[in-house]
């Protein structure tokens, strides 16, 4: 988008203007629109002003200013291939405003124009009332997944080449977001499953991102069925995997194709899985399960005397064993981790379920005293009382008795516990083939699984960029909001990124967010309409630095005398 200046009627004015690419006629247009007089204020009666609202300035500037270095709107809209409507957003237009949406001010749909009515910075010439949350049902109902998927490559391809991210490691999960669609409306993606919300009376809609290592920058995404596994759901990304690795290596520039680690957390092992990801340029690594027979061999290892060892540099508080064997058919490098943080966690999680489970037993005591359980049930009651936590290694049970007579004697076996503690306890099996990594890079490497973490948590209910709620309930609509949100993590992301803040991202978005124009009313000595001057805030010296960067002033020119004073007051005022 263009900014400039034009003298009309002896007066001047400020003009965007936006040329895009029609995809049926095959053809450019321009769409212009006025966005206030650039001549100084008049003279106003001061002790007659007042301020009649405010403008988002700060925030929605500092996002549209990295999807304008994305060139967004035009990567989206020649990706997807729909027209765009006569008098209404683009696609790429619909889903940046919803992004940006998402990230300064979640709201439902229909409080999208009021939202863009309310920004200082505009993202198309078109105006706010165009952008309805019938347009986007009708634009979600045109576009595929695969074009949206394309899409995604794309702007991974440049955020890459802009932002010059380091893309060798990549860490890979799943979460999954409530809904409140009936169970009787048709649908492919909102299924009843395993609810990371903890309830069980709602349908969830899955999500799937891969996350660069540096900067939680996440460069493909996946709307799935909310019942799916991560093994399914990786191996349906599989071609978009292969195609993201071409992308990113054209946007690095390399020589020749690079190899990148793909992370991801614990969860079932599949040998084939491993075979397709080395097919399509991939490297693992993956968290395998303590029930895996390699994780025990590991484990027995790690255990002998003098193996496990003290990392240096950063992980100076970790200790590891690392060994090369057989994994099914592969061959792998395993690497035992031990963490204090997590055998705290476990330890306090097995107390919790050790005080119920007493209890448990000391009820089933009473009842097979009466004999009122039958010798069948009462073991199955057992095991379901023992099953969690790792109880059933170290509480020992006996049964015995005939028919209705029926004994239960249990203990705590303290030598046991003391044995799972010093031996499997806040303890890791990490699996790779990067057998030429250091043991500390293979450990720092998988910690970086954290940084989908912290996507999801931005994602989820009361984060920067919360998904729900969401009030779609066709799929078309579900993908399309879904994609939305995620643009709106990068956008963050990278806005982050560029600033080169230490503050958190709700931090740095508060701090965008203050920078506001405040709308001031005034009566002026001539006749006619009275006018509505735009006031920038005082700045701080991290909002004076995301002015600049951002290149907040084409949306409020009164901010660079506010930077300017600023700049004058710090440069006079004497040192301590």
């Amino acid at each position: 988008m263009n900014i400039f200046e034009r003298s009309v009627g002896g007066r001047r004015y400020r003009i965007a203007s936006q040329s895009l690419w029609d995809p049926l006629l095959q053809r450019p247009f321009a769409r212009q629109a006025v966005l206030g007089p650039a001549d100084p204020p008049p003279v106003a009666d001061l002790a007659l002003a007042r301020t009649v609202g405010t403008r988002r300035v700060g925030d929605v500037g500092a996002l549209l200013w990295v999807a304008g270095q994305l060139d967004l709107i035009k990567r989206i809209d020649e990706a997807c291939g729909v027209p765009a409507p006569t008098g209404g957003p683009t696609i790429g237009e619909m889903v940046l405003a919803v992004a940006v949406q998402r990230a300064c001010a979640p709201a439902a749909k229909c409080h999208l124009a009021a939202f863009l009515e309310a920004c200082g910075p505009r993202l198309s010439c078109l105006p706010a009332s165009a952008f309805t949350g019938q347009a986007f049902h009708r634009l979600a109902g045109q576009v595929t997944a695969e074009r949206l998927e394309s899409a995604q490559i794309a702007i991974a391809r440049a955020t890459v080449q802009h932002f010059e991210l380091s893309t060798d490691v990549l860490a890979f999960d799943t979460t999954n977001f409530d809904t409140h669609i009936a169970t009787t409306t048709p649908g492919e993606l909102a299924r009843r499953g395993k609810a990371k919300s903890k309830r069980s009376d709602l349908r969830v809609v899955g999500l799937a991102v891969l996350v660069s290592e540096t900067g939680h920058v996440p460069l493909l995404q996946r709307t799935c069925p909310g019942n799916g596994s991560d093994q399914s759901v990786l191996g349906d990304c599989l071609q978009a995997l292969g195609r993201l690795h071409e992308a990113l290596d054209a946007g690095a520039a390399r020589g020749r194709p690079a190899i990148r680690t793909l992370v991801r957390d614990g969860g079932p092992w599949s040998e084939q899985l491993e075979l397709d990801l080395d097919v399509e340029g991939y490297a693992t690594l993956i968290s395998l399960p303590m029930s895996h027979k390699a994780s025990q061999v590991a484990l027995e290892y790690a255990a002998k005397r003098g193996v496990m060892r003290r990392l240096g540099g950063k992980l100076g508080d970790v200790r590891a064993a690392r060994l090369r064997t057989p994994v099914g058919e592969l061959d792998r490098t395993l690497v035992v981790v031990e963490s204090e943080e997590l055998l705290r966690g476990q330890k306090r999680g097995i107390a919790v379920a050790l005080g119920k489970a007493k209890e448990e037993l000391r009820k089933l005591q009473r009842v097979a005293a009466r004999g009122r359980i039958t010798r069948g049930r009462l073991e199955q009651r057992l095991s379901q009382a023992l099953r969690r936590e790792h109880l059933a290694e170290f509480v020992v049970t006996e049964v015995s008795g005939n028919g209705k007579r029926l004994a239960l004697d249990w203990h705590v076996d303290a030598a046991r516990r003391r044995r799972l503690e010093r031996t499997r306890l806040g303890r890791r099996v990490l699996c790779t083939d990067r057998h030429i990594w250091s043991t500390g890079r293979i450990v720092y490497a998988f910690r970086g699984q954290w940084n989908v973490e912290e996507v999801f948590r931005r994602a989820k209910k009361g984060g920067i960029v919360p998904w729900g709620p969401s009030l779609q309930w066709a799929d078309d609509s579900l993908r399309l909001h879904t994609f939305a949100a995620v643009i709106g993590l990068t956008l963050v992301s990278l806005a982050r990124l560029a600033l080169g803040t230490r503050q958190s991202a709700r931090s740095m978005m508060k701090s965008l967010a203050d920078i506001r124009a405040t709308l001031v009313r005034v009566r002026a000595q001539e006749r006619g309409r009275r006018p509505t001057v735009l006031l920038a805030p005082d700045l701080s010296a991290e909002q004076r630095k995301a002015a600049k960067l951002f290149e907040l002033e084409r949306w409020l020119p009164a901010l660079l005398s506010s930077m300017h004073l600023g700049a004058s007051r710090a440069s006079t005022t004497p040192a301590a």
